[in-house]
């Protein structure tokens, strides 16, 4: 696996205008993007019944993982399977393509076929839902702003609209009712591998916003 560093910032809405119009001046904006400038993300997060994968984030474990499956603007043609794995300030997000089908096999708890893929990810959820009761938990959906720099392998991303599906684990249904989830305000995250050069950094340094651990997954859990 290899480890990029990640920092997030709340940032308020006259921040995101301002960072908006400069990113754009100096960075590429993501393949994904749709005419708006953004695209749509759904993820469906698992953790078990003793919600360890919560816990482990609101108490602060240095070194953690999480295991979700991600779509984006409801095409359904394209599904990843992903675990991302985080040690102090350092993330890693590894991925495995899987079908529609496959998808909702899984959400259905029906297995046993994952423990003969060519994919040592999905062996490894299996092997997870079977040892520590991994299940699917909640659905996060919200759009995202991303721009890259090659320099650094820098991607700077902006997330608004994040909103939770409460319970339900309906990830296909694209008329799933959806919530706000916490506080409604905007994230801006910063990704790079051993260095962020100073012409991101001075854009990207917000001398009044706090840096925040903030979990998109743990936002979704405030209802329930």
């Amino acid at each position: 696996m290899k480890f990029r560093h990640e920092h997030k910032h709340y940032i308020n809405y006259m921040d995101y205008v301002v960072l908006r119009s400069k990113l754009k001046a100096i960075m590429k904006q993501d393949d994904h993007t749709d005419t708006d400038g953004a695209y749509q993300i759904r993820s469906l997060y698992f953790d078990n019944f003793r919600d360890t994968v919560l816990n482990e984030k609101i108490d602060g474990i240095n070194h953690r993982e999480k295991f979700r499956i991600r779509c984006y603007n409801n095409d359904f043609s394209f599904v990843n399977l992903e675990k991302k794995t985080k040690i102090n300030s350092l993330c890693s997000k590894i991925l495995a393509p899987i079908t529609q089908e496959e998808a909702e096999s899984i959400l259905d708890c029906n297995t046993e076929w994952m423990a003969e893929s060519n994919y040592p990810l999905i062996v490894e959820l299996y092997t997870k839902m079977k040892s520590q009761g991994l299940r699917p938990k909640s659905i996060v959906d919200y759009s995202r702003e991303a721009y890259v720099f090659k320099t650094g392998n820098v991607r700077v991303t902006i997330d608004r609209n994040i909103r939770t599906g409460l319970l339900s684990t309906a990830m296909f249904n694209p008329n799933l009712p959806m919530i706000t989830a916490g506080d409604s305000q905007i994230l801006l995250e910063v990704k790079y591998d051993n260095f962020l050069p100073e012409i991101i950094s001075n854009i990207v340094q917000l001398e009044s916003r706090r840096q925040t651990a903030f979990s998109k997954y743990a936002a979704s859990r405030i209802y329930g």
